[in-house]
């Protein structure tokens, strides 16, 4: 039978009571073997940054990819978590006054403004060093060479290739790094090579990094992956149209910047009906790529639904 949304919901809850709970153990204020001290404001504020609630959804991605493989809950939890903290990082540096210069999260101030920016930037840096940290952790997997492509694929998704190349190419797409400061003119083709980039490499990594570190065939591993990437520019979609469509209160932080910034975004390419088509395409190619699963894979299939569907 599979998964109804009622399942979904309540499993995505349980998950990221789990995950507040890792995170919490890795944010002690207590210093682990190897490190001096924690600063009480810094630990502090990456407290706040990293436990302010939030739907967990790329721990969820891997957990869930992981037990579809057969997998441990235990050690992919430790694995999304710390992906939930190169994530969190993410956002603490999109909210700063050179980025998107935001002043809401999830309904509160955001880092920079409930401290300060020169706080928010170390609260970045700590959490996505503190992100390599846990994905290293023997908790993982007792296999060092599985916990070193675990590693290596979070720094490509994260990395230069990935997430903070896919922020600078969205800076560019708006003019503020172009030589004359005015934005870029993006075709199709562009606009998705910056959202995979920017938003879908983290929840691809999130699938196949659940294939992974649940030692799955690698025919597996790739339909996880496939999955994730097609979720991921959904999910991106999904966002966009929540920036037009979506009322300021129930989504937590401020709508309709994309526009006012002039970002570069399939919602401006194509236009609101042909965004939806183009968020509903890309879902039935995920859909497609867990053909080989059975019922093991119904939460991704919920989560899925879930991405498309999301009104906040």
């Amino acid at each position: 039978m599979m998964a109804t949304d009622s399942d979904f919901t309540q499993r995505l809850a349980a998950l990221a009571e789990a995950v507040e709970a890792e995170l919490d153990r890795l944010l002690s204020d207590r210093a682990p073997a190897g490190e001096i001290v924690r600063p009480a404001r810094l630990t502090g504020a990456m407290r706040y940054a990293a436990m302010a609630g939030g739907k967990r959804l790329r721990p969820f991605l891997l957990v869930e990819s992981a037990l579809a493989c057969g997998g441990s809950e235990a050690a992919a939890l430790t694995a999304g978590t710390a992906l939930e903290l190169v994530h969190c990082y993410s956002l603490v540096h999109d909210d700063l006054p050179a980025m998107d210069d935001d002043d809401m999260r999830r309904g509160r101030p955001t880092v920079h403004k409930a401290f300060d920016e020169a706080t928010a930037i170390l609260v970045g840096d700590a959490l996505l060093t503190l992100a390599f940290d846990a994905m290293a952790s023997d908790t993982v997997h007792p296999d060092a060479a599985v916990r070193i492509r675990l590693v290596t694929g979070l720094a490509r998704a994260s990395g230069v290739g990935g997430m903070a190349g896919g922020q600078a190419l969205d800076l560019e797409a708006e003019g503020r790094h172009s030589p004359d400061g005015r934005p870029l003119q993006l075709d199709d083709a562009d606009i998705r090579t910056l959202q995979a980039m920017k938003t879908g490499a983290l929840l691809a990594f999130a699938t196949e990094a659940g294939a992974i570190a649940a030692g799955a065939t690698e025919d597996k591993r790739a339909a996880l992956l496939a999955f994730g990437k097609a979720l991921g520019a959904a999910f991106q979609i999904a966002d966009d149209i929540l920036d037009v469509e979506a009322d300021a209160t129930a989504l937590g932080k401020a709508t309709g910047k994309d526009a006012e910034r002039g970002k570069a975004t399939l919602v401006g390419r194509l236009g609101l009906d042909g965004a939806k088509a183009e968020r509903d395409r890309l879902a039935r190619v995920a859909l497609e790529a867990l053909a080989g699963f059975g019922p093991e894979a119904d939460m991704l299939r919920a989560a899925l639904r879930f991405t498309v569907e999301r009104r906040h």
